[in-house]
Parts: structure tokens; C-alpha cells; sequence
């Protein structure tokens, strides 16, 4: 994520600085085609090569600091780095870019999203989705979920907004005692103020949702465009074409309309909580 801010801040710097690659290369020797993969955080540029573009940029302190800074840090890693050996790499790379959104848009078919979960509801999603984890693999993937969590109450908190499918609410994961304890933390979690969530009902008859669950992240302009994740078992897929982005936004546009407003949607999961109760 460090990466992509920086690749942004340069793109933005020699935009402002209005050259070219052609010309920057002529200038400085760097190849347009390593000058292409700095811009997107393709690669991470060596320390010469950063102050070879700033001296060009005419960038001046402290920005020069700064992004001097930012090229350090990008060698470094945060939390996500103690579950490293045990997370699938795209579930790492999922996390590192939500840990710098501003923004989740959240669909999902059959789960309460992984930011809402609570952690034995989250035990037994993880393991029974993957009857092959070892304990200790299940283990490390809770872990790492409920370090996410941290995200929605953070000084400058993500915000989320959630809409599940009215089976994610009545599917009973973990027994009736894990479900009801989930349902109880969802009316409370989603009192945050930058917590939105809605329900899908099954009244609702077809909706865009069907095809599949999928998460659009937001981000600040400094840190790079909006990025759409899938997760499926065919494999997990990063999407960041303006044309993917504008398809996403738009289908959870309609799931948002079709869905019941956020104070029927509590009034939904409370009734399933009741149901859970008459077992």
C-alpha cells in the first residue's frame, strides 16, 4: 500500500511538472518502461532513482522527506506480517489494501462480513469453508480477522457499508448459541456511525447479488484508484480497470435500492434472533 502511494504521488508529480515519459527518460536516463512500473507500483524504485525523479520534479522540502520516507516504509510491514506464513498471499494482499481504504463497499451471499464477525462466528465460517485448514491455520486466519476489526474504530475509522443477503442472516453457522451471539453484535456494531447495513430480503426476488459476493475498496487520491476484490473458488481476483470499478459501483447502486433501509434491516435480524430463540 506504501508502494501505491508513492507510485500516485509520483504520477501526480510529473503530471503537475507536465512531462512526459519520453521526456523524464531523456532527462534522466530512467527507461519509460521502469518509469511505467514505478507509477503503477509495479516495482519499488532504488533511492537514487527516487531522488533522480524529484530532482527533475523539482520537488522541494519537505516533500522530499517525505516521500523519501515513504520509500523506506514501503520495505516494511505492519501487523499482517506475524500471520504471513499462514495466510493464502492474496488474503494478505486483501488486508494490507484494506488497512489504507477509506471506504468498503461489502455484498455478500451467505456470511456476515468478515469486519462484522464475531470471532467464534468467524471460527466456524473459516473452518467449515475449508474442511482442509488445520487447527492452527484456522486459528491464524481468526486471528488476522478480528485484527481487522480494529479498522472501524482506528482514529480515522474505515467506513463500511454492508449488505448481505437475507441467508447470511438466517443461515445458523456455528449452532443456534454462536448465530444468536452474532446477531446480538451485529445490532450493536452497526450503531457505529460509519457503519451502514442493509439486508437483501428474500422477497426481494432476483437481485444483481446473485452472481457472487464482492468487495469494492475506496481509497484517498494519494494512494491509488478504488480496487474491486472477488473472492470465489476459483480464486481470488483484484480488479482495478475504470470500466470494473463502474460495474461494481453500479450493481451495489441496485442492491443498495432493493434492499430494506438499515432500521427495517435491524428489525429483520432481531426477528431472526427470536426464531433462534424458539429452537
Amino acid at each position: 500500500m506504501r508502494l501505491r502511494r508513492l507510485a500516485a504521488e509520483l504520477r501526480q508529480l510529473r503530471k503537475f511538472a507536465e512531462l512526459t515519459r519520453e521526456q523524464v527518460n531523456e532527462q534522466t536516463g530512467i527507461n519509460v518502461v521502469t518509469l511505467y512500473r514505478i507509477e503503477t507500483a509495479r516495482v519499488r524504485p532504488q533511492a537514487r532513482t527516487l531522488t533522480s525523479l524529484l530532482d527533475v520534479y523539482r520537488v522541494a522540502e519537505p516533500k522530499r522527506t517525505e516521500l523519501r520516507t515513504l520509500l523506506k516504509q514501503s520495505a516494511t510491514r505492519g501487523w499482517l506480517h506475524t500471520f504471513a506464513s499462514d495466510l493464502p498471499e492474496r488474503y494478505a494482499s486483501y488486508i494490507e489494501f484494506e488497512s489504507e481504504a477509506r471506504e468498503v463497499l461489502n455484498y455478500e451471499c451467505l456470511f456476515i462480513p468478515g469486519l462484522l464477525q464475531t470471532e467464534r462466528y468467524a471460527r466456524a465460517a473459516i473452518s467449515g469453508g475449508d474442511p482442509e485448514l488445520t487447527r492452527e491455520e484456522v486459528e491464524s486466519r481468526v486471528d488476522a480477522r478480528m485484527q481487522r476489526q480494529g479498522a472501524l474504530t482506528k482514529e480515522e475509522p474505515l467506513k463500511l457499508w454492508g449488505i448481505v443477503d437475507e441467508a447470511a442472516v438466517r443461515r445458523v453457522v456455528g449452532g443456534p448459541e454462536v448465530m444468536r451471539e452474532q446477531l446480538d453484535y451485529l445490532l450493536t456494531v452497526t450503531e457505529l456511525p460509519t457503519v451502514q447495513f442493509q439486508v437483501l430480503p428474500f422477497d426481494a426476488g432476483a437481485h444483481p447479488g446473485m452472481t457472487g459476493s464482492f468487495v469494492v475498496m475506496g481509497f484517498a487520491e494519494v494512494v491509488g484508484p478504488d480496487i474491486v476484490y472477488i473472492d470465489s473458488q476459483a480464486g481470488d481476483l483484484f480488479l482495478e480497470e475504470e470500466a470494473d470499478i463502474a460495474r461494481y459501483n453500479l450493481t451495489f447502486t441496485h442492491l443498495r435500492a432493493g434492499a430494506l433501509s438499515p432500521s427495517a434491516s435491524a428489525s429483520l435480524i432481531a426477528a431472526a434472533t427470536k426464531d433462534l430463540d424458539s429452537r
